[in-house]
């Protein structure tokens, strides 16, 4: 049995592997293709080993025994991630090919809607798949963030670097690692952030309108994350209250059990001292 599971553990890493060999591949044919400088070479290869090192973790950590036909369709898109990111990072010391840093966007996030439909109907949905879906999504809007406030600006980057504030408040404050309830505003108000930062990333429309989308795309971010913020501080003050009633009652049930036993020892002490 022990031999079995080592040999899954061995294929499963191997599909990790795969991953960051196609992102070499991707890169060394976009490298030649645009003229691809030292920037975007260094940028892509370091989110390629850095994939490999952080999922390899996890799926070790997390010991499934298979990767699943989801979890590849989510290491396709952070394969086309990582080529937007060095095709991002290249963009400063040269002109970036913007139909093709389109076209990789695109594709990924319409691959976006593929791996969690995967997952339910091939029954392998998992923690660490959602994770890693949610991962790839987060890095992607950061990037293009990066991208777009080239344009129109540095508070641009409010969009990609909101979800990384709310992961690093929570490490302060505990109540926000509760678990958010399913919504559907959530997950729309998320896709079109990909849409927006596409959109203005493709330089289709003037400069005020471009300025508009992302600023709309920032504000409806700001009343999703505001919205699940106040839901989490609620709900954490309402267990909290709920904690100390449970407290206060438990001490009141302990005296109340305690009280008969008290008053009968002391009868049977009076009874003793009178004889």
């Amino acid at each position: 049995m022990a031999l079995n599971n080592t040999y899954d553990a061995r294929l499963v890493q191997q599909e990790t592997a795969v991953g960051a060999g196609a992102q070499i591949l991707l890169l060394a044919l976009l490298g030649p293709a645009i003229g691809m400088g030292p920037a975007g070479w260094v940028t892509g290869l370091v989110f390629a080993v850095a994939t490999w090192a952080v999922l390899s973790r996890a799926l070790h950590r997390s010991r499934l025994r298979s990767f699943g036909p989801a979890n590849r369709v989510t290491l396709g898109r952070a394969v086309l991630v990582g080529g937007v990111t060095a095709l991002v990072a290249d963009s400063f010391e040269s002109a970036p090919p913007v139909s093709l840093l389109v076209a990789l966007t695109a594709v990924a996030l319409i691959l976006d809607g593929v791996d969690g439909k995967v997952a339910r109907r091939t029954g392998t949905s998992t923690a660490l798949g959602a994770r890693f879906d949610m991962e790839v999504d987060a890095f992607l809007i950061l990037v293009l963030s990066v991208y777009v406030s080239t344009m129109l600006g540095p508070w641009v980057l409010l969009i990609g670097g909101m979800r990384y504030v709310f992961v690093a408040a929570a490490r302060v404050l505990p109540w926000l690692n509760a678990p958010l309830p399913p919504s559907t505003a959530r997950k729309t108000v998320a896709a079109l952030q990909g849409v927006c930062l596409l959109l203005a990333g493709a330089d289709l429309l003037p400069l005020p309108a471009t300025a508009g989308v992302v600023l709309l795309a920032l504000g409806l971010l700001v009343w999703s994350f505001g919205r699940d913020v106040l839901w989490l501080w609620r709900t954490s003050r309402v267990r909290s209250a709920a904690a100390e009633a449970g407290v206060i009652e438990e001490a009141r049930l302990k005296e109340s059990v305690a009280s008969p036993v008290t008053e009968q020892v002391e009868a049977m002490l009076e009874a003793a001292r009178a004889a």
